[in-house]
C-alpha cells in the first residue's frame, strides 16, 4: 500500500516548488546583500540566512501535509479550531501587534516577525472548500447554503483591513469568490448574491464618504498619483515604481549579470522584497523573468488540473483556493512591479523575503500535493481494482479468475 502511494505522488510539483525556493534564496541574497550592509548595519548574508532557516522549516511543513490526509481536515472539530485560532490571532494583533510600514500586523517575537494573515489565507481557503463541500445538496438555497460562510468570509477580511492591509484582504476575499464561483452553485444564485453586494456597497457609500479621509489616507493616495505618472513624482510618490522601471529596463535579454544590480544600491527600496522581480529582471534579463513566471504558471494550472480531476468536491475547491491564492498574489505582485496595478505591497509567492509567506505557501503546496497524491491513486489504482472485479465476474462461471 505505502508503495503504491509513494508512486502517485505528483513529484512535477514537488520539483517546481523546491527550484522556486532555491532560486528565491539566491535572489535574496544577491538583491539584500547592499541593503543590510548599509541600511541596516547587519552583515551581508543577514536576510539570507533568515529567509534559509524559514525555508528548512517551510520544507518540514510542506513534507508533514503532503503526507497528511487532506480529508482529516474537513471535520467539523478541526474547522472549528482553525476557525477560532484564525479571529483571534487577527483580534490579538489590533491588542498586541508590532507596527511596521504604517501597518500594525505583525506580532513581534525577539528579532522575528509572523503575519497571521498569511496564516489566515489557508485557513479561510480549507474552511469555504469544506463548508460548500458539505452543502452541495442546497448549495443554492441562499440564505441556508451561501450567505453564512459568506459572513464569516467578510469578517475576517474586516479584521485584516482594518490592520490596514488592504492587499492581503483583497487577495482572501478574491479567493474566497473563487471558491464560491467553483463551487457547483448555479447562474441564478450567482447573480442573486451579485445583486446583494451591489446594495451592501450602495447601503455603505454614505459611510464611505463621511470617513473618506481616513480609509483614503496620504499614504494610499500617494500610491495612485505614483502609479498614475510615476517620471511626474520619480522623486516622491513615483519613487518605487521609477526605479523598478529603471530595473526592468536595464536587464534586457541577458541581464547584467548576477549581483551586478545597480538600483539594489540604495535606489529601489527594499528590493529583496515586494520588488524583487525587478532585481531578477535587471540580473538575469529575460531568462530569469520568465524562469520564474513559468514556475509560478506551473503550479497554478497544475493545480487547477488537480482540482476538475478530482471526484471528491471539497478536495476539488482545495485545489482550486490553493491554485487562486498562487496566482493572484502572483498577479497583483508582478502587477505592482510593472505598473499595470498601483502597488500594495504584496510579495511575489516563493520568490520574495518573509518567512510567513513562504512557510504559509509550502504548507498549502504540501495540502495540493496531497490531494494530486489521492486522485492518481484513485484513478491509477481503484479503476485497475474496479475493471478487475467486472472481468472476474464475467467469467466467473467459466471456472476463470483475474489476478
Amino acid at each position: 500500500m505505502l508503495k503504491k502511494i509513494l508512486k502517485s505522488y505528483d513529484y512535477s510539483l514537488v520539483v517546481v516548488y523546491i527550484l522556486l525556493c532555491l532560486f528565491g534564496l539566491v535572489m535574496i541574497y544577491s538583491a539584500s546583500m547592499v541593503v543590510a550592509v548599509q541600511k541596516y548595519g547587519y552583515s551581508s548574508d543577514f536576510f539570507y540566512m533568515k529567509q534559509l532557516k524559514s525555508f528548512i522549516f517551510s520544507l518540514i511543513a510542506f513534507i508533514i501535509t503532503a503526507f497528511f490526509p487532506y480529508k482529516i481536515y474537513k471535520s467539523n472539530k478541526f474547522l472549528g479550531t482553525i476557525m477560532l485560532i484564525s479571529v483571534v490571532a487577527l483580534i490579538g494583533i489590533r491588542l498586541f501587534g508590532h507596527n511596521s510600514n504604517n501597518a500594525q500586523s505583525w506580532f513581534k517575537i525577539g528579532t522575528s516577525m509572523i503575519q497571521p494573515s498569511e496564516f489566515v489565507k489557508l485557513s479561510v481557503i480549507i474552511y469555504l472548500s469544506a463548508v460548500y463541500a458539505k452543502k452541495q445538496s442546497y448549495i443554492d438555497q441562499f440564505n441556508k447554503g451561501v450567505i453564512p460562510p459568506l459572513l464569516f468570509l467578510i469578517f475576517v477580511c474586516f479584521l485584516i483591513a482594518i490592520e490596514p492591509d488592504f492587499g492581503t484582504a483583497s487577495i482572501i476575499f478574491a479567493i474566497g469568490l473563487t471558491i464560491l464561483l467553483c463551487s457547483g452553485m448555479k447562474m441564478k444564485t450567482m447573480m442573486k448574491l451579485l445583486g446583494l453586494g451591489l446594495i451592501i456597497v450602495l447601503l455603505l457609500s454614505p459611510v464611505f464618504l463621511l470617513k473618506k479621509d481616513e480609509i483614503f489616507t496620504k499614504n494610499k493616495i500617494a500610491r495612485i498619483t505614483g502609479y498614475m505618472d510615476p517620471f511626474k513624482n520619480h522623486t516622491d510618490e513615483g519613487f518605487q515604481l521609477y526605479n523598478s522601471y529603471l530595473a526592468l529596463g536595464s536587464g534586457g535579454v541577458k541581464g547584467l549579470g548576477l549581483g551586478q544590480s545597480v538600483q539594489k544600491l540604495g535606489y529601489l527600496p527594499e528590493p529583496h522584497t515586494d520588488f524583487i522581480m525587478a532585481i531578477i529582471a535587471e540580473e538575469l534579463g529575460i531568462f530569469g523573468v520568465g524562469f520564474v513566471i513559468i514556475g509560478l504558471s506551473y503550479l497554478v494550472l497544475r493545480g487547477i488540473y488537480i482540482g476538475v480531476k478530482c471526484r471528491d468536491p471539497f478536495g476539488s475547491l482545495l485545489s482550486i483556493g490553493i491554485s487562486s491564492m498562487i496566482g493572484i498574489q502572483s498577479f497583483i505582485n508582478l502587477g505592482g512591479v510593472s505598473g499595470l496595478i498601483p502597488i500594495t505591497g504584496v510579495p511575489l509567492p516563493l520568490i520574495s523575503y518573509g518567512g510567513s509567506s513562504l512557510l504559509l505557501l509550502s504548507a498549502s503546496l504540501g495540502v495540493l500535493v496531497n490531494v494530486s497524491m489521492f486522485v492518481k491513486y484513485e484513478d491509477k489504482y481503484k479503476k485497475k481494482e474496479e475493471t478487475t472485479t467486472f472481468v472476474n465476474s464475467k467469467f466467473n462461471n467459466r471456472g476463470f479468475k483475474v489476478h
